[in-house]
């Protein structure tokens, strides 16, 4: 197949106008055309899949990762793993279908779907959008109310405003902001690494809840929906097959296959580090609260409960998790709204209707964390749409060729989209009381 056909028509989403600096993009093109090797020729593709990953640590994961370890102790673990696969291969897929087509998910769901189907897929993914925003704004003013006495609506306010900041930065190109998110990732998996030195895990109860299943009751049902809300999340698909066109320019198929190579190993890495820091969210809360205190559900009782340095570190992690995630979530939304339906709003006023249901939730007095934990079940639910439309067009071999999926990734996406379709499933006919 060549370069021609792959690239359908109309123009990705253009989330970054500056596009690559050209250093970097030099130093892409010399991986290429073989250069650079080994991680000097990784280096100047990382990016995409970083930005993505921090979708998979936001402060919705706090909420349903604090709940199910000190609930259910280590008894959960098996669903971040399992959650954290399925969100590997859909990330992969979706960065596939950017690298091959030139065009993101939304773009290409707008010119095969029919446009009532389009239209109901924008709904739906505007929907998850905001229960998104909601999970990062709130978990980010959490932080900064929890570490500067502040009132939770006021941290609200200044969340808007340092969030607002960070996306001005698009205008610079690629690699500014995917430099801060990388920073912020960093700065995540540093604190929980200092949580499991002050609190080390039962390694052996580690190793056995980390692969055999069990659901002891509803409550445990909620929550897995709920992880997996929370670590397969519907604007990360989305948004990271937008972030793939244009970065490094292929010429010919071999220079497409060596992005692709680049673009899987980059997914293994980030995704697969931000599963070891979920892992570790839901070790800390087994190994603190667990034993002592099995009714902790909130992430400010968790705070105070745990010691000094303990709660400074975990709040930090927090702010971190709610500022670089907003971000990444913001870009999302203009993705979504600019590739399913052609029409973009300024990125002040994105933000500002983005956010509006987090200042409602927290001006009428929700409890915050309960709340994060009820937007993870609806990301869930949101999830299948992104999920069937990617595979119903990366499987399209008209649009795919010679990069189709093979027979394996094929069963195990299949496999992936029946298990969040079936907890969905599952959770719906309980709230309804079948």
């Amino acid at each position: 197949m060549s370069d021609a056909v792959a690239h359908q028509p109309g123009a990705p989403s253009v989330v970054f106008p500056g596009g690559l600096t050209g250093r970097t993009m030099r130093a892409g093109q010399e991986s290429l055309s073989g250069q650079r090797r080994g991680i000097r020729g990784f280096l100047p593709f990382v990016g995409p899949a970083v930005i993505a990953s921090v979708a998979y640590m936001d402060p919705g994961n706090f909420a349903t990762n604090i709940q199910a370890g000190a609930g259910y102790g280590y008894g959960l673990l098996w669903v971040v793993i399992l959650a954290n696969l399925i969100a590997m291969l859909f990330q992969a897929l979706s960065a596939r279908l950017g690298i091959v087509t030139g065009q993101s998910l939304a773009a290409l769901c707008r010119h095969h779907f029919p446009r009532p189907v389009t239209l109901a897929m924008w709904v739906v993914s505007e929907i998850a959008a905001m229960a998104t925003d909601l999970a990062e704004s709130v978990g980010a003013a959490i932080g900064l109310s929890m570490l500067l006495g502040l009132p939770l609506l006021t941290s609200l306010g200044v969340t808007l405003m340092l969030t607002w900041g960070l996306l001005t930065l698009q205008s610079r190109g690629f690699r500014p902001i995917e430099l801060i998110i990388a920073g912020f990732v960093g700065l995540i998996g540093l604190c929980y690494l200092v949580e499991l030195v002050i609190a080390p895990p039962d390694w052996h109860l580690f190793a056995w809840h980390a692969v055999v299943p069990e659901i002891r009751d509803h409550g445990a049902l909620t929550l897995t929906v709920g992880i997996v809300g929370a670590t397969v999340m519907p604007h990360a698909i989305y948004l990271h097959s937008a972030l793939m066109p244009g970065r490094v320019p292929t010429r010919n198929r071999a220079e497409k296959a060596m992005v692709l190579r680049y673009s899987n190993a980059e997914v293994l890495v980030a995704l697969g580090f931000a599963g070891l820091v979920n892992l570790a969210m839901v070790t800390m809360a087994a190994s603190m609260f667990h034993t002592g205190h099995p009714e902790v559900a909130e992430i400010e009782t968790a705070y105070r409960i745990l010691l000094p340095f303990a709660a400074l570190v975990f709040m930090a992690s927090l702010l971190a998790s709610g500022l670089s995630s907003s971000v990444v979530g913001t870009m999302a939304g203009q993705t979504i709204m600019g590739d399913f339906v052609g029409f973009r709003t300024p990125l002040w006023l994105r933000r500002v209707l983005t956010m509006l249901p987090a200042f409602v939730v927290v001006a009428i007095g929700v409890n915050p964390t309960e709340a994060l934990v009820i937007s993870q079940v609806v990301l869930s639910l949101a999830l299948p749409v992104p999920m069937v439309a990617l595979l119903i067009l990366v499987f399209r071999r008209d649009l795919m060729g010679a990069f189709s999926p093979g027979s394996v990734t094929r069963a195990a996406s299949v496999i992936g989209t029946v298990v969040v379709l079936g907890l969905n499933m599952v959770l719906l006919a309980q709230i309804a009381g079948v």
